[in-house]
């Protein structure tokens, strides 16, 4: 098969994955909008956070509007090959998601409000696809970087569930899952949204319009049905 075969609608093994290479995209040096390094070191004090919710375009565009957001950028997470092409993701054969970084001042925006930024931006119920993108690397994720982000998903997860099924919505199928290295995409992916960069830019919203409801406890204990890995 070629690059755009039957691995776009499963996931790829690591023995199948595309070998990638050790040289790194050059990455700008600041945010296109809010003027700040895509790069560490972040300011002392801020706080790491990463996911894939479908296509990366709007996903960063939505965080970055978010009061308390240092900066974002887009990349490629949870997969296998080193240093992908945005061509080799899109392939299937990476086992990569479109991701994106956020580092925030937890002092003016919680982990918590991001997660409702995630699940109120996507459905998170339609596996390996979000509308007519479909593949591996459109699926969802949350790629936590402490426990503290890893209970605080699980439970979101959970409370987010039931809403959805009170809705008509079928079982979450995001993963839940620790940060792996986070690739950056090529320069022309990062803030591609911007109105400097693509002023008549699109990029489909595929959420629910479901509220989260964050911080609310499950009596029955942590989600049942979300994929949690570590």
């Amino acid at each position: 098969m070629g690059v755009f075969g039957t691995h776009k609608s499963r996931m790829v093994t690591a023995d199948e994955a595309l070998p990638g290479r050790t040289p790194a995209v050059r990455v700008p040096a600041a945010h296109e909008v809010l003027g700040t390094p895509l790069l560490p070191p972040y300011p002392d004090g801020s706080e790491v956070a990463e996911f894939a919710l479908g296509c990366f375009w709007g996903a960063e565009k939505n965080f970055w509007l978010t009061k308390g957001v240092i900066t974002t950028a887009v990349g490629y997470e949870g997969g296998f090959t080193p240093n992908p092409s945005y061509e080799e993701v899109c392939s299937g054969r990476t086992g990569h998601a479109e991701s994106v970084r956020v580092v925030f001042d937890p002092n003016v925006v919680s982990y918590r409000d991001l997660l409702r930024v995630f699940w109120e931006s996507h459905d998170p119920t339609q596996g390996l696809r979000q509308g007519n993108d479909v593949g591996s690397q459109y699926r969802s994720a949350i790629f936590w970087h402490s426990a503290d982000q890893k209970a605080a998903a699980q439970e979101s997860a959970g409370a987010y569930q039931e809403r959805l099924t009170q809705a008509g919505y079928g079982t979450i199928s995001t993963e839940i899952r620790p940060a792996s290295e986070f690739y950056f995409a090529e320069d022309y992916h990062q803030q591609y949204l911007a109105d400097t960069k693509n002023p008549y830019g699109y990029c489909p919203d595929h959420g629910t319009g479901v509220s989260c409801p964050i911080g609310v406890v499950r009596a029955s204990g942590p989600a049942g049905p979300i994929r949690a890995e570590g």
